[in-house]
């Protein structure tokens, strides 16, 4: 999708919802096929951070099998039988899209299978990256994970600069921990994102911050004396998606994007 820097490489961070989290309203899932600008996008889902748990597959199934896209899944639980070559089926897709879980132990096993530098590889190639919660600090020099149950600093990929914490709204222990690991100077400044919110990038550059529903938002923070700063970011609340349809109307940020319009499809089987 162009952008005003002619930067072709795009991130679209979730702080929570998603069709993971059973959200209603599928505006942030439709965004992440708008982004790719193509009119039948491939889309692969990758479920590692939770186990590569069956729910979150089946909900991914339901909510993209109403749009025109090219659906897949890859399990890095159950590869054993199957012809699959991870490298070469994320290399392939126009969209990747990674769900929620335990951060520590996707990264680990991302760079288990080399799906870390796989992910850095299509980030370069111009493949959207999307992702919600643990799927959405990954890409940071860092995140504030509870894979280990209490909220604590974890490394991401760092194709990002800065940090990032999630559901800040709904889970208050983590955006403290967050605040305190700022102030200790253990992460550096980022953002912190409610559920239904988030960070869109192209290349390195924040383009805009959007959201599924009023009241989401993010913020800027920075490490201050003698307590971090919290600055909120303007944020676009996008236009409600029914389910078989797609909103028309780009989200827009003083036109610095352009979403590719597409037609819905009401029913589709799955894949």
């Amino acid at each position: 999708m162009p952008t005003t820097s002619g930067d072709r490489r795009r991130i679209l961070a979730l702080g929570g919802g998603g069709f993971t989290a059973a959200e209603p309203s599928a505006a942030l899932d439709a965004l992440v096929l708008r982004l790719t600008g193509k009119r039948v996008p491939r889309i692969c889902f990758l479920p590692t951070a939770s186990g590569d748990q069956r729910e979150q597959v089946i909900r991914f199934q339901e909510r993209f099998a109403a749009w025109p896209c090219e659906r897949s899944v890859l399990s890095l639980f159950h590869l054993a039988g199957t012809q699959i070559d991870p490298r070469a089926h994320l290399l392939s897709q126009d969209a990747i899209y990674v769900g929620g879980g335990s951060m520590r132990s996707l990264l680990a096993i991302w760079r288990e299978y080399g799906i870390a530098e796989t992910m850095r590889e299509a980030w370069e190639a111009g493949i959207v990256l999307a992702g919600v919660s643990a799927g959405a600090m990954c890409w940071f020099e860092a995140g504030v994970s509870r894979s280990a149950g209490r909220p604590e600093p974890v490394l991401g990929l760092g194709l990002l600069p800065g940090s990032l914490s999630v559901h800040c709204d709904s889970d208050p222990e983590r955006l403290r921990a967050y605040l305190r690991a700022l102030a200790e100077h253990a992460l550096p400044s980022g953002y912190a994102a409610d559920d239904s919110a988030a960070l869109m990038f192209a290349g390195t550059e924040l383009l805009t911050c959007v959201a599924s529903r009023n009241g989401a938002g993010i913020r800027r923070i920075t490490i201050g004396r003698p307590e971090p700063i919290q600055t909120p970011m303007p944020i676009r609340r996008l236009e409600e998606t029914a389910p078989g349809a797609v909103a028309r109307r780009g989200i827009g940020y003083e036109d610095r994007l352009a979403l590719a319009e597409f037609r819905a499809l009401r029913s589709g089987r799955y894949s």
